[in-house]
């Protein structure tokens, strides 16, 4: 089976050391990185710079993997994402990474589910009814990479089911 192609969500400053060890995993295909240059020049430009990047690099994928920190839930532009994948009838999954070690090796706290707070139109029923969000069960950050890189496929292929059925 052909790699799937995928966009990450993510709070770039605090997690991105931790995003890249995912990235790094190899099983599906995400978004290239953008730097901090390239993401401040989109930001410098306002909302609509920021939404159509979104809008831009959300094409062409069949699922969006929100890479879960301390700070990820709730975040203006991550919401966006989540909403525009699923109204955009691509999957949705959330997986915590607050255990895998940053570039300083320290380990942070465990994020909210940032599925929790999204309702559906016109509803009280939230994302999170429906849309799953992992959590490594280990405290260990090489058991966690490896709980992650032995299941993201399948989390993957599922995110894709669950959106398919829920049409």
């Amino acid at each position: 089976m052909a790699k799937r192609k995928v966009f990450y969500s993510f709070h770039y400053q605090p997690d991105n050391w931790r995003v890249s060890q995912i990235k790094s995993i190899g099983k599906i295909e995400g978004n290239e990185p953008t730097s901090d240059n390239k993401w401040e020049e989109v930001k410098k430009k306002g909302k609509k710079s920021i939404q159509n990047w979104i809008d831009n690099n959300l094409k062409g994928r069949s699922c969006t993997i929100v890479l879960v920190g301390e700070e990820t839930a709730g975040r203006e532009w991550i919401d966006y994402e989540i909403a525009k994948s699923w109204n955009d009838k691509k999957g949705v999954v959330a997986i915590h990474i607050h255990n895998l070690l940053n570039r300083k090796s320290q380990q942070g706290e465990k994020g909210a589910n940032p599925f929790y707070h999204i309702k559906f139109e016109n509803s009280s029923k939230r994302l999170s009814s429906v849309a799953k969000c992992y959590s490594p069960p280990f405290k260990d950050s090489k058991k966690v990479y490896n709980y992650i890189k032995e299941n993201i496929d399948v989390w993957v292929e599922e995110a894709i089911q669950i959106r398919n059925k829920n049409k």
